[in-house]
């Protein structure tokens, strides 16, 4: 007969979920083992297997969260706006604000995801897809000088989230800089460049959007 669910199952899970991230985050994937995991839990090996059945599920558990939970986020940033320069403004927000709220998840899926199964790297894949479509489709949109065409479309929309993806290893959210401000910079930067002169008379791009 199968093993009826406890009242704060979900509670539990999410528990695992969270103890499972900062110890992949900090020891490794690999090198963290199911005692040490179960440890970190606070459960026994027989408890831990309860609620997942393998080292890798609860990976990739954290990786489907984490993507899903972006596309989430930015998705509702967008909505809410109503211009092109907007909602891409709003999308890299949602995306620096949670990053900084996740920087071991950062680090899995940048680091650990080439240790699942085949078919699991391919469902964070192709959310991550979906997620990097959105960003393409909003600066297409912004591109009003004709400079992304097909084969420079992956080039800079992958620039783009080279700034975003990497910023955990030096980027502290608690410093001087907060993260809606250093979303706002990376944009700013990214669409009119740092050196790029003030517009004369030129109609700008938020103008065109």
């Amino acid at each position: 007969m199968a093993r009826t669910r406890s009242e704060n199952y979900d509670d539990i899970q999410r528990g695992i979920l969270t103890a499972a991230c900062d110890l992949f985050a900090k020891q490794g994937y690999m090198r963290a083992s199911i005692a040490e995991l179960a440890d970190a839990c606070k459960l026994s090996r027989g408890a831990l297997y309860h609620y997942f059945e393998s080292k890798e599920a609860i990976l990739f558990a954290i990786l489907d969260a984490h993507v899903r939970q972006m596309i989430a986020d930015v998705e509702a940033a967008m909505a809410r706006q109503s211009t092109t320069v907007d909602r891409f403004r709003a999308a890299i927000r949602a995306i620096v604000e949670l990053n900084a709220r996740s920087s071991n998840e950062q680090r899995l899926i940048l680091n650990d995801l080439s240790f699942l199964a085949q078919a699991e790297q391919q469902a964070i894949k192709t959310l991550e897809r979906q997620l990097v479509d959105t960003i393409s489709d909003l600066l297409i949109r912004l591109d009003t000088e004709g400079k992304i065409v097909k084969r420079s479309k992956k080039v800079y929309t992958m620039m783009l989230f080279g700034m975003l993806n990497f910023s955990h290893t030096w980027y502290d959210p608690k410093g001087d800089i907060e993260p809606q401000e250093f979303a706002d910079m990376v944009v700013d930067l990214f669409l009119h460049g740092f050196t790029a002169p003030a517009a004369t008379g030129a109609p700008s791009r938020r103008q065109h959007a």
